[in-house]
């Protein structure tokens, strides 16, 4: 809510206030040499001098998690153990701002070929055959140029997803932070979602939520059906122009960014009307599986029981479409689980530890697909149980006159 031009932002913890009011807020120092010590050891283990990081289109991956960039159209990162960071940026209009958040390295304009100014980079390091590694999606030519000077390259994405998986202290108030944004999108959408807005009026409704706040879009998915007569199990990635109506349906994915770090909520509403018998069972059978999945994020649970522990889907006769279970924050992570009837095979052989954090989702459709509901929302994995980082209002809304 604005009052006066003025964001209120009594709603959010006093860490996430004081990340509110910086002008570009940074992580400490000592969590940034946390992630270098990681990257280091990630180094050593796979026999690795050198690294090459990528990151293209708002997607930078881990270029942002170790410089605090936040990569618009390309960025390469120069990493070598005991030496201080190169960072390559394009476009040369984007330098100062890179210059201004990523303040550990050496910023610099990448040249009419980005990737020609890295290998020049590493090069001049001494970087031998062999001994170069890379993370993040390097486009096929640039991988073809890296390997002209070096040799094969050896790929440390896989090692980096790792590292990822366990979150400090410091990212989970971030995360928080997103999350909380996500909340008052979901929040506007309650008090706003009436028939005759088209699902592009509620992508409005939700982005003018958080945008007060710094927040950015992740995704914003909606799927709007008619209760009496459903088409559409699932949350749609694009929206149309279809008008809400008395009597729908709406079920919605949200995920806000702050900087680079999100929550992400799941809720349904109906419009004008009482959940209809199916898809008040279907929301029931949603929030089932939720609780019965939510019991057992602990340290050291196997993540096939999570999938087990929602079998209650299937026992009640129905499927999901979307994923069950995954990992998120700095990319989606493992695990990435199915439910029994859609299923994500194999199940991997691992177990939940302290400082992950799940998005526990029920996309509970009948079986052909026509109807469906979300629920669910981040949560970090404690000893002392899942910590929600959503303050949204579980369950599902009616919405309207």
């Amino acid at each position: 809510m604005i009052r006066d031009n003025v964001p209120d932002v009594s709603m959010f913890d006093p860490e996430q206030r004081v990340l509110l009011a910086e002008e570009y807020p940074h992580f400490t120092l000592s969590e940034m040499a946390r992630r270098r010590r990681a990257l280091e050891e990630l180094l050593t283990s796979s026999s690795v001098d050198h690294l090459l990081v990528y990151g293209i289109g708002g997607r930078g991956g881990a270029v942002t998690w170790l410089t605090q960039w936040l990569v618009t159209n390309e960025a390469q990162l120069v990493f070598t153990p005991d030496e201080r960071d190169a960072l390559f940026i394009q476009y040369f209009n984007h330098v100062p701002l890179a210059k201004k958040l990523a303040r550990d390295a050496d910023v610099v304009w990448g040249g009419a070929s980005t990737i020609a100014s890295s290998v020049d980079e590493l090069k001049r390091r001494g970087a031998q055959v062999g001994r170069v590694g890379v993370i993040g999606p390097l486009p096929f030519a640039a991988a073809r140029l890296l390997e002209a000077s070096f040799g094969a390259v050896v790929d440390l994405n896989a090692g980096y997803g790792r590292m990822r998986l366990i979150k400090s202290a410091e990212e989970i108030t971030w995360f928080g932070l997103g999350a909380r944004l996500a909340d008052l999108s979901v929040s506007a959408l309650r008090q706003q979602l009436r028939p005759g807005l088209s699902e592009r009026d509620l992508v409005a409704i939700v982005e003018e939520a958080y945008h007060p706040y710094g927040g950015v879009n992740g995704i914003h998915y909606f799927a709007v059906n008619a209760m009496a007569d459903p088409t559409y199990c699932v949350p749609r990635q694009h929206p149309s122009t279809r008008p809400v109506r008395q009597g729908d349906v709406v079920s919605t994915e949200i995920t806000v960014n702050f900087f680079d770090y999100g929550g992400q909520v799941l809720r349904t509403f109906s419009v004008g009307e009482e959940l209809s018998p199916l898809f008040r069972e279907l929301h029931d059978v949603a929030e089932a599986a939720y609780h019965a999945i939510v019991q057992r994020l602990v340290p050291g649970t196997p993540v096939g029981e999570l999938v087990e522990a929602a079998r209650v889907i299937e026992e009640a006769g129905f499927t999901t479409y979307d994923d069950l279970v995954h990992g998120y924050g700095g990319g989606y992570l493992a695990p990435i689980l199915g439910s029994i009837s859609r299923t994500n095979e194999p199940v991997p052989d691992m177990v939940l530890r302290e400082g992950m954090m799940l998005v526990v989702q029920p996309n509970v459709v009948t079986l052909d697909h026509h109807a469906g509901v979300q629920t669910g929302e981040c949560l970090v994995v404690t000893v002392n149980g899942p910590q929600r980082l959503h303050t949204a209002t579980q369950g599902a809304f009616r919405v309207g006159p």
